[in-house]
């Protein structure tokens, strides 16, 4: 029998990875039920989906893992060299999902291009795992069909004429100083001189070890990442997680 899916909250729960939390959806009324652990009423909430499991089925969320992918297409896709080059810095190790954020944050018509993109992939999940359950709607979502989405078109990074790569670090190093307030630099000047005391052999055995791939760096994002993923309303299309 066709259920009655609030599409809103299903939303929500896919965009929602957090090892602290369940979702499921209730097959005889097409509402969602949520387990967050640590809250009063979760041995409650767990009881009632063991003790009916065919009328609940399990939220299978977009992983942490394939949203940093989405991030990493769409960072490709920027033409702006400089905010290429800040996003790229901005996603690389733990908590890239809220600087990521951030860094959007100054620069509103790349932030909607992003809403888009991550929307229309969101969404697409959302219908491979509608149609691959077999479960019977009877209330299409409001965004409609979505056809898989196209992979951002990445733009080339030439190197600048005349410009030696290690000049380029540089230039790029003097411009985020100088976004820096003058109450940080005594941070970042003590930063900057950690690293020149360690060496080059130590920085370079620090670089070989972070090869390890973006399915690598996307596993060790911060599990505070996942509360930032969704700032948006959900009018409007899903935001940065």
């Amino acid at each position: 029998m066709p259920i009655t899916v609030n599409w809103s909250d299903l939303e929500i729960a896919f965009e929602r990875n957090s090892p602290d939390q369940e979702s499921f959806l209730d097959l005889e009324n097409g509402d969602l039920l949520s387990i967050v652990d640590g809250e009063p009423d979760a041995a409650a909430r767990r009881a009632k989906v063991a003790a009916t499991p065919g009328r609940y089925l399990r939220i299978d969320p977009a992983s942490s893992r394939e949203q940093y992918r989405w991030m990493e297409r769409f960072v490709s896709s920027v033409a702006d060299p400089p905010l290429r080059e800040r996003l790229l810095i901005a996603i690389d190790g733990k908590g890239a999902f809220r600087r990521f954020k951030d860094v959007l944050l100054a620069f509103p018509a790349e932030r909607e291009r992003w809403f888009v993109y991550r929307s229309e992939v969101l969404h697409f999940h959302i219908q491979t795992w509608v149609e691959h359950t077999k479960i019977e709607v009877a209330n299409p979502p409001p965004w409609g069909r979505v056809e898989q989405p196209e992979e951002p078109v990445e733009v080339a990074r030439p190197l600048p004429s005349g410009e030696a790569p290690g000049e380029i670090l540089r230039r790029q190093a003097r411009e985020l100083l100088d976004e820096i307030p003058a109450a940080e630099m005594p941070s970042a000047l003590a930063f900057l001189e950690f690293l020149r005391d360690r060496g080059p052999s130590t920085l370079l055995h620090a670089v070989g070890d972070r090869k390890g791939g973006a399915a690598d760096r996307g596993a060790d994002l911060d599990d505070d990442d996942d509360d930032d993923q969704d700032e948006e309303p959900h009018g409007k299309p899903a935001a940065v997680g």
